[in-house]
């Protein structure tokens, strides 16, 4: 049980190294200039600053943080460095066609193995362990729905990298309750998040980047980045601020910041591994809406998370989410997968803020007129898709139109702004708790329901 002391207790955090704990760059106190200006030290800003430096190695560059390096998503995720993008193939394929959909997915998988390439190459150790996903349906309705996708994405002659499973053979790679089939994706690997950020903003750091922690972003402006104490003018501005965005005047309604809560077991001894399987450290989820996600670590803790906290009325952002029942929660989700669980100690529960756009796209861009660039708007699917992102941005800075990645179908998408309050608050409310409502309905009945079809049709798979 989760009991006060353990609350914002972040498992990745607890592991780092005494090296990658120390603070890496002291907070802005006088103007400067840079040739690119990135506002945010998680992953896409990271990215960013590290693919530059290989392409331009002259470049200056100054990474603005409010906080420390890797303090927001990047380093409270679930470490699943995966090939899903947040848009399903089959809106991709409608709205840019079949190639685009093919190419966006064959670039996704590529940004795996990118990671992996890049900490080999460093000696960066990050638990990297690539097992793939296996996502169990647990109800003949997410069976139902596991089929009909692979069928539909077939009809439009789009070879999925998903496989459908038998409940046999999603049981050998996870033993959980109540599996009546399930899909494996190869393309993911677990990771500890922390561990990544933190060796990648050392790198950069020490490759010359300036990096200014402890130094909130007041404004974002072509050519300029305005702080409390000073400013820094660049050529560039890159906003890599994900679900932080909403903090920054006049981008308040860009994305919505939404909370993703995680929990982590004690070390496990070999006899519960028996049963939870696992033993490739393949990532896992099931087929519900309101999303699951876990890992097996590398010290053989269950770390475990998913979505269901309330959206703060006004974008705000609260440093710590301290309500112990959504921890008991996905607590309870978990010993519902693993009852083998009952009788073990949670350790660790902590939160992170992830971005959303209106139309649900994560989005790339540079304005070269402007200077200005984005990306953004993950819907928790960061971890792969920021690595992606990095290399697409310094290949726009770079003026490299013809790269394939610059082609790609989600560079220079421009969501439609939130609404504004009171109905911003009205309508996510009312989304989480029909997608809710739909979960428990489908697991009751076995059924696909009306409830579950509309948040399909609302986010856009």
């Amino acid at each position: 049980m989760i009991v006060g002391s353990e609350l914002d207790a972040v498992l990745w955090w607890d592991q780092l190294p005494t090296e990658l704990r120390a603070p890496l760059g002291p907070p802005l106190t006088q103007d400067t200039t840079a040739d690119v200006a990135i506002v945010g030290a998680g992953y896409t800003g990271l990215w960013t600053a590290y693919y530059l430096q290989q392409a331009m190695p002259d470049a200056r560059i100054s990474i603005i943080e409010a906080h420390c390096a890797g303090y927001g998503a990047s380093g409270r995720n679930g470490g699943w460095a995966s090939a899903y993008f947040p848009q399903d193939h089959d809106a991709l394929i409608r709205s840019f066609g079949l190639s685009a959909a093919q190419a966006m997915d064959a670039a996704m998988n590529d940004s795996v193995d990118e990671i992996g390439r890049v900490a080999h190459e460093h000696e960066w150790e990050i638990d990297w362990a690539k097992g793939g996903t296996v996502v169990a349906a647990r109800s003949q309705a997410q069976l139902a729905a596991f089929h009909a996708r692979d069928a539909h994405l077939r009809a439009l002659g789009f070879t999925p990298s998903t496989q459908l499973l038998s409940a046999r053979a999603t049981e050998n790679l996870m033993g959980a309750t109540k599996v009546v089939g399930g899909t494996f994706n190869p393309n993911c690997a677990a990771i500890q998040p922390a561990k990544l950020v933190r060796h990648l903003a050392r790198h950069v750091v020490q490759g010359g980047a300036d990096l200014y922690e402890n130094t909130p972003a007041r404004s974002i402006e072509p050519g300029i980045v305005r702080t409390e104490r000073a400013d820094v003018r660049a050529r560039y501005v890159i906003r890599a601020t994900e679900g932080y965005t909403a903090q920054i005047p006049g981008l308040h309604r860009r994305l919505i910041p939404f909370y993703s809560s995680m929990v982590a077991t004690e070390p496990l001894p070999p006899k519960a591994w028996d049963e939870i399987e696992l033993a490739s450290r393949p990532t896992f989820s099931d087929g519900r809406r309101l999303v699951i996600y876990g890992q097996r670590t590398a010290d053989d803790r269950l770390a475990f998370g998913g979505r269901g906290a309330p959206y703060s009325f006004g974008s705000r952002i609260s440093p710590v989410i301290d309500d112990a029942a959504i921890y008991r929660r996905l607590q309870g989700i978990l010993a519902d997968l693993f009852p083998v669980l009952h009788g073990y100690r949670f350790t660790h529960a902590w939160s992170g803020t992830l971005g959303i756009a209106r139309d649900w796209w994560a989005s790339v861009g540079l304005d070269p007129v402007t200077g200005l660039g984005w990306a953004g708007g993950y819907v928790g699917d960061g971890v792969g898709t920021s690595n992606l992102a990095g290399r697409t941005l310094a290949a726009l800075v770079c003026g490299r139109d013809d790269n394939a990645l610059t082609q790609l179908p989600w560079v220079g998408h421009h969501s439609r702004s939130w609404e504004v309050e009171p109905l911003r608050w009205l309508a996510t409310t009312a989304a989480l708790n029909v997608t809710s409502s739909a979960d428990r309905i489908e697991s009751r009945t076995g059924r696909a329901s009306l409830r579950g079809r509309i948040v399909d049709a609302l986010t856009g798979h």
